[in-house]
């Protein structure tokens, strides 16, 4: 790559003037343009071009009031970003929307809007078709890799196969998927991906994917389920052996506010009423659980539950009646 020349350098800066010119009043003649660069209003006109092969939308009218105008993007300075820094930057800041610090998860979304209004329109595209491949329940989770964010987002958003190592049991297979969603949980990203060896949807953890790839053969899309329901349903019961479900007489806003989102999955079921759905290494783990949330709740799966919260309840009352004299303690 050779050293760019002063003239070249005198370009950048004069185009970057005219920008600027641009974003502080909607409409300037070429005259006053030319006069204010110190240019003649050819040198505008070409400079001009090359603002629009940047991908800005720059509107020229004749007559009287006529003049150049700059579209969208002219509210806050205007950006020059390449389409990897662009994608890059949105990454980072959809990464950042997760962050455990207070109020970083606002600061990062009130980025993305910014970023979103000073890009050109081909980069506003892509962009917003990236955070369209993200979604995401609750926040504070560990960071990821954001090489391997970026190439399965976008591989999210051009619908393209993927490629990855990923343990199994005692070994570390290849897999091919078709890419849908990232997903952020509490704790960590995910990917919802169609797996195209097991012939079934499946998700992922980002931090045990290694080799990570995405190819050129494009995929159709399949009906897909809710990305952000399907992982933390996954997340909370279906990787356990045992799953519960129960009424619990609470609104959901309070009880979510009681369980990580990676722990149960809360709906709503009326005002004051809720179910949740939750799984564990055993029923009785799950039950005690739900006992120390402090509300009153039923049981509705599975029906041996119930025979265990009996056991359990005798067993508490047991203990509550019994009252034992405390051993005698012996003189050293």
């Amino acid at each position: 790559m050779h050293a760019a020349t002063s003239e070249e350098r005198g370009t950048t800066e004069r185009v970057l003037t005219l920008l600027g010119l641009l974003q502080q009043r909607q409409v300037w003649t070429g005259p006053e343009l030319a006069d204010r660069l110190g240019v003649t209003p050819r040198t505008v006109r070409r400079d001009i071009e090359r603002l629009r092969t940047l991908g800005y939308q720059i509107q020229a009218s004749q007559g009287v009031g006529g003049g150049y105008q700059l579209g969208p993007g002219q509210d806050l300075p205007p950006l020059l970003f390449d389409d990897e820094e662009a994608i890059a930057t949105a990454v980072s800041l959809l990464t950042g929307a997760g962050d455990a610090v207070a109020g970083a998860g606002n600061a990062a979304l009130r980025a993305l809007t910014k970023l979103d209004q000073v890009l050109p329109t081909r980069l506003r595209h892509e962009v917003r078709a990236l955070s369209a491949s993200v979604e995401s329940f609750g926040g504070g989770r560990t960071p990821a890799d954001p090489d391997i964010l970026m190439t399965l987002a976008k591989a999210c958003r051009d619908q393209v196969e993927a490629g990855f190592d990923y343990p199994s049991g005692n070994q570390t297979r290849r897999r091919r998927v078709e890419p849908y969603r990232l997903v952020a949980s509490d704790r960590r990203w995910y990917l919802l991906a169609y797996d195209l060896d097991r012939d079934d949807w499946r998700n992922f953890r980002v931090d045990r994917m290694t080799q990570v790839s995405a190819r050129t053969w494009r995929y159709h899309p399949r009906p897909a389920p809710d990305a952000a329901t399907y992982v933390q349903e996954s997340v909370a019961s279906r990787v356990y052996p045992h799953q519960a479900r129960f009424l619990v007489h609470a609104p959901a806003d309070t009880v979510r506010a009681q369980i990580p989102p990676s722990a149960a999955v809360v709906r709503q079921r009326g005002s004051e009423l809720c179910e949740v759905t939750s799984g564990a290494g055993s029923l009785d783990f799950v039950l005690m659980h739900v006992l120390l949330l402090g509300h009153d709740f039923e049981i509705l799966d599975p029906p041996e539950l119930r025979k265990r919260c009996h056991a359990l309840a005798e067993k508490l009352l047991s203990a509550g009646a019994t009252t034992s004299p405390a051993p005698d303690m012996e003189e050293p």
